[in-house]
């Protein structure tokens, strides 16, 4: 038995990308950047930055597509995969990614979340100044390479 899971709060260092499989499923890319302060051999702190791919589905997609934009800080759980293929060439290619179960809008209307402009009936939950959005992803999304449009 095992765990995967990933709990990230960072924010977005680029616009989300929205792209549909052939049968016409959402899928959003999100470029998320955590940042942390470190002390370095001389004694003064910098900030290390790491990015993430975060892979969202379904109507969480088309929400993220809608809602989210570059700067906006979020909440992400999800789990860890790591897709393989070959390019054209034959070289084998690995990517990480983040898979999103939760999403979590961080701020309130000042940066950038205008509640009002939510239509009701696909507006996240609100919980003060968060909107959050939870999908059960269910058992593993697994798509074979021509669904994958990217």
């Amino acid at each position: 038995m095992g765990i995967n899971k990933v709990i990230l709060v960072g924010n977005l260092g680029a616009n989300p990308e929205l792209r549909y499989t052939p049968s016409q499923y959402p899928i959003c890319t999100l470029r998320l950047a955590t940042t942390e302060k470190r002390k370095g051999q001389d004694g003064t702190y910098a900030d290390q930055t790491e990015w993430h791919s975060v892979v969202v589905f379904g109507k969480q997609a088309e929400n993220c597509n809608q809602y989210l934009q570059k700067g906006r800080q979020i909440y992400v759980e999800g789990r860890i995969q790591t897709r393989k293929w070959q390019d054209k060439e034959g070289k084998d290619r690995y990517k990480t990614e983040i898979l999103a179960s939760t999403i979590q809008f961080l701020g309130g209307k000042s940066e950038g979340l205008n509640v009002e402009k939510i239509p009701a009936d696909d507006a996240p939950a609100m919980n003060g100044n968060h909107a959050t959005m939870n999908v059960d992803l269910g058992e593993p999304v697994s798509f074979n390479d021509d669904d994958i449009p990217f």
